[in-house]
């Protein structure tokens, strides 16, 4: 077992640098006081902190994973505790070893090319552009990109496959330093980013200064309301620093002179949205009706009322409560229970239950870069999927839950044995 270290310093919580106290927190959007708890999850290590198993002699930081609601503009967020540098200098996540991922990727892809007429004579620009895994498809159409991302280990493979890519953390500084390079992007794409930024009005002010007059920017991220209705509190660690309504979104978005004109509820990552952002007064494109539709429905599920958030921690507990309960019967009745996936989400469930390898005894991961692994605070192991084929468990606890139909279709062989999935969120399920 590792040392534990609990962290007490933190960095940059707010809007600037210099505002954290050890006793008040201000909102990174708003910067009004961060007064009331969303969800407390304890302490727990940076989610994909992914541990080798000679560190037996280190000392493994924890942190405070709490949740706080802005009472003015209802972001939900995190006290920075870690800088970014440290979370995503090297990064343990490529995006193209899930083929689902893939295929949503190449579906957008083929979508905005038609839609806002890309050609060779326009611009593409993804931040955090991750292993290139979206970025292929345009160059496959011979559109010029650029990718924008931070982890250097990553972004080494892209530019392997031949995608331009520059590491660096995407804001003010380097959205100027690119258009005095001569660019402007006339599409400028953020994946499951935007809730990645400790300092959204940097991120979103460099968004507004490196968009092309009549250029559309789309930004993915979950839905604070899909988290919300189905307790998805594995959504929430270290490296999310924010989660979104869209009523909130919007808000951020207006403040550096951009319009939302069009917004897509996705299915991805457990549910997210997809906004459409254009230039206030000089975008040329049509205000969609999904923009009130979606505005509306959030007003009437509660999401403009400080009373309804404060009701999401006790049905947190009652999910812990629940996915604790089912691996201790299966340990007592001598089932054997084994993970799939080592996700960063998989992390902050299982350190928030309290899991440990005397309840699963190890998970696999298609990712090499996680293998031969643990997984950080718990230190359940991490092998290979055929390992799966070895050991022939009784229950495969699917951790990337968002992912299950891709995965139960993987590992269908297993079937032969009489293994069963559990769907962990937002309470166990059995699928047989």
């Amino acid at each position: 077992m590792l040392n534990q270290e609990v962290a007490v310093k933190s960095f940059n919580s707010a809007a600037t640098p210099s505002s954290h106290s050890d006793e008040t927190c201000s909102c990174r959007f708003c910067s009004a006081p961060l007064e009331n708890v969303f969800l407390d999850l304890g302490m727990s290590p940076l989610a994909n902190s992914y541990l080798k198993k000679d560190d037996n002699g280190e000392k493994e930081k924890f942190f405070p994973l709490k949740a706080y609601v802005c009472s003015e503009c209802f972001l939900v967020q995190l006290e920075e505790w870690e800088s970014p540098e440290n979370i995503f200098g090297d990064y343990a996540y490529f995006s193209s070893y899930s083929e689902s991922w893939l295929q949503h990727a190449k579906k957008y892809v083929d979508n905005v090319i038609t839609r806002f007429g890309l050609g060779p004579d326009t611009s593409v620009v993804e931040i955090a552009s991750n292993d290139g895994y979206l970025l292929q498809y345009f160059v496959e159409h011979e559109i010029p990109v650029l990718g924008i991302e931070p982890a250097q280990n990553v972004a080494a493979v892209a530019r392997a496959r031949g995608i331009p890519t520059r590491v660096d953390f995407f804001g003010e500084r380097s959205a100027k330093t690119l258009r005095r390079e001569g660019l402007r992007a006339n599409l400028l794409i953020g994946n499951n980013v935007l809730a990645h930024v400790p300092n959204l009005n940097d991120f979103v002010g460099g968004i507004s200064i490196l968009l092309d007059d009549r250029g559309v920017a789309t930004m993915e991220f979950p839905h604070l309301m899909r988290l919300f209705d189905e307790c998805q509190i594995d959504t929430i660690y270290h490296e999310h620093f924010s989660y979104f309504s869209f009523l909130t979104v919007e808000k951020i978005f207006a403040s550096h002179s951009m319009t939302l004109f069009d917004v897509e509820e996705l299915s991805t990552h457990g549910g997210s949205l997809r906004i459409y952002a254009q230039h206030t007064g000089r975008g040329r494109h049509a205000m969609s009706s999904r923009v009130s539709a979606l505005r509306e429905k959030e007003i009437a599920a509660g999401f403009a009322n400080l009373e309804h958030y404060q009701a999401f921690e006790e049905r947190a507990l009652e999910t812990k409560r629940k996915l604790i309960e089912f691996l201790e019967t299966a340990k007592r009745e001598g089932k054997r229970v084994v993970g799939y996936g080592a996700p960063a989400k998989g992390n902050t469930l299982l350190n928030y239950c309290g899991v440990s390898p005397d309840l699963i005894e190890y998970t696999v991961d298609r990712n090499p870069h996680k293998q031969g692994h643990l997984l950080p605070g718990t230190h359940i192991p991490i092998y290979e999927p055929e390992r799966i084929g070895v050991t022939k468990p009784d229950y495969i606890l699917i951790l990337p839950w968002n992912l299950q139909q891709e995965i139960i279709s993987q590992l269908s062989f297993s079937r032969s044995w009489g293994a069963k999935f559990i769907v962990p969120i937002p309470e166990p399920v059995v699928i047989a």
